[in-house]
């Protein structure tokens, strides 16, 4: 039965579909079998990882959440990793899912593959929408990275309410999996006092702070421009090996 794990923050930037990206390959190194969801309408998950989302291609998350395909028909197995893609048909759940259980759809959707991997990894959309909403419900964690700045921090607060309020309603099981800092300097001051005031909001909150830290780097954004395997692109690389590293934390905290 695989374990769910959504990365998630309402502000964009932070290194959300990223950290979905390379934690997946990080998770295949180690000989698990990975199934990744773009749930977010924008696509870019499905870009970086060579899945095939073009609006016409008709086998995206959205049919499989519409029932108009079998969730397994909507799998593509690229050279990455086996993904589910999305595109900007999503943004219309919306407004075309009104009615009562709507929370449930990708929950529901994603039952008949658990038993076909270990892990599943859910990008989440940069809002605090119906989306999000689905993306909670169908998890049974939620990693929330943020950048070095207070606006991503605040972002965090919000987060936790809606993750409280889906823990009431719909998932009672749901656990934050932790905060992680991405695009950190450790040299920078900004960074230090960001990495403090994380420390002290997630004690408030009742979230783990992660060991793991991310640092930033170019070759990341290259590899996912590429379309590549970053432990294969930049394999030296600091900000990859933090990636690794967070890995194993997320393994060794039996969340992965």
């Amino acid at each position: 039965m695989a374990k769910i794990l959504c990365v998630s923050n309402q502000k964009g930037g932070v290194g959300k579909t990223t950290t979905t990206n390379i934690l997946a390959m990080g998770l295949r190194k180690r000989g698990r079998r990975v199934l990744c969801v773009d749930f977010d309408p924008q696509g870019d998950l499905s870009f970086s990882l060579q899945a095939d989302n073009r609006v016409e291609m008709q086998n995206s998350i959205y049919h499989a959440l519409k029932g108009e395909l079998l969730t397994v028909q909507t799998i593509q197995h690229t050279r990455l990793c086996d993904v589910i893609p999305s595109n900007m048909l999503l943004s219309g759940i919306e407004l075309e899912f009104t009615g009562r259980g709507r929370e449930f759809l990708l929950r529901n959707c994603l039952r008949p593959v658990l038993n076909l991997y270990d892990n599943i990894l859910i990008d989440s959309p940069p809002a605090l929408g119906i989306l999000t909403v689905n993306a909670f419900t169908a998890a049974d964690t939620v990693l929330m990275p943020v950048k070095p700045d207070i606006y991503s921090l605040q972002g965090l607060i919000q987060l936790n309410g809606t993750l409280e309020e889906v823990r009431k309603k719909s998932n009672p099981k749901i656990q934050a999996a932790g905060i992680l800092i991405t695009h950190f300097a450790a040299r920078e001051n900004a960074s230090k006092v960001i990495q403090e005031t994380a420390r002290d909001l997630a004690g408030r909150l009742g979230i783990p702070l992660l060991q793991s830290t991310i640092r930033r780097s170019n070759e990341v954004t290259n590899a996912q421009i590429h379309r590549e395997d970053a432990f294969a692109y930049a394999p030296r690389n600091k900000a990859v090996g933090d990636y690794g590293a967070l890995v194993d934390e997320l393994i060794g905290r039996g969340v992965l």
